[in-house]
């Protein structure tokens, strides 16, 4: 397989990775508007004269959007049509620029004509998208030399579904967390992980109904991955990658979080904060795998039904 392809697939994830925290920065520094509403000008202008720290994140930030855009484009093309024959490919390809030219589309229309906090929540999930389908992209230029031993695994229809499940439901905790950011909820409640604000210790009005809501959902896949874990050990302890997967998916959501109570003890640190969007992308990107994984298995079962029928 070609070397820079490799090389270019994993600088383009990691772009990605910078853009999901770029957003993230954006949004905790509050510096949406530093450019005014112009796009993709900065202030209507190319180089901008009154400089601000808010103008210098978003600016940065678009930099490198644009970038790395352009990066997405080129490995999807560059994918298409060196691993074309892979099934995964041509969708993979175009479902990651797709995303990405959108999540940019909604952020240029958050500038220009302002957007609803609920509609701008969506950014994040929408960049996450994106960037599961570049990593994904370079698993599959990876996998051409020396495949992953996962690639003749077959899931049972129980772990499958648990895998369709909390991948979805993912995204309900990755929107409720965003959704926290954007009506800055994040330190509404001022204890973790219940919230004592009042003697009954349950919310009374809608910032903190968002904040509780966001932290029964993560408490919920914290127990979801954790249990899925324990399947896994016990009726895959042969299977590699579906023990070392769900091991790194527990170590993931325990951090995310550990964040998540760090982001209300330290009153919202930035550093803590932008590793809680850094592992809640990290562990996106897992569970995307275990959706690849779950596809192929499919196929791997009827293939080896045709083959147990052709023996008979």
């Amino acid at each position: 397989m070609n070397r820079a392809l490799k090389w270019f697939s994993v600088l383009t994830t990691i772009g990605m990775l910078f853009i999901l925290l770029g957003g993230a920065l954006v949004t905790k520094t509050e510096s949406g508007m530093g450019c005014g509403r112009s796009w993709p000008l900065c202030n209507g202008q190319l180089i901008p004269t009154d400089i601000s720290l808010e103008l210098i994140i978003e600016l940065a930030h678009r930099v490198v959007s644009g970038v790395v855009g352009l990066m997405v484009l080129v490995l999807s093309i560059w994918s298409w049509k060196t691993i074309g024959h892979i099934r995964e490919t041509k969708f993979l390809s175009a479902l990651s620029f797709f995303f990405l030219v959108l999540q940019g589309l909604i952020g240029a229309a958050a500038v220009v004509w302002g957007q609803s906090d609920f509609v701008l929540a969506l950014h994040f999930g929408i960049s996450l998208i994106s960037f599961a389908a570049v990593l994904l992209l370079t698993l599959l230029i990876f996998e051409i030399d020396k495949r992953f031993e996962a690639h003749k695994l077959i899931i049972d229809s129980r772990l499958r579904k648990h895998i369709i499940g909390v991948s979805l439901y993912s995204y309900v905790v990755v929107y409720t967390g965003a959704l926290v950011r954007h009506v800055n909820a994040s330190l509404v409640c001022r204890d973790w992980p219940f919230c004592l604000n009042n003697a009954i210790g349950l919310p009374t009005n809608f910032f903190e109904w968002v904040q509780m809501g966001h932290r029964f959902a993560a408490g919920l896949i914290f127990l979801w991955i954790g249990y899925i874990t324990v399947l896994a050990y016990k009726h895959y302890k042969n299977e590699k990658v579906i023990v070392w997967g769900w091991t790194i998916a527990f170590i993931l959501v325990s951090l995310q979080v550990m964040t998540g109570a760090l982001i209300v003890f330290t009153r919202l640190n930035l550093t803590v904060a932008l590793a809680h969007a850094f592992f809640i992308s990290c562990l996106f990107g897992v569970l995307s795998y275990f959706i690849l994984l779950v596809t192929r298995s499919k196929k791997n079962q009827i293939a080896l039904n045709k083959k147990n029928n052709h023996a008979l």
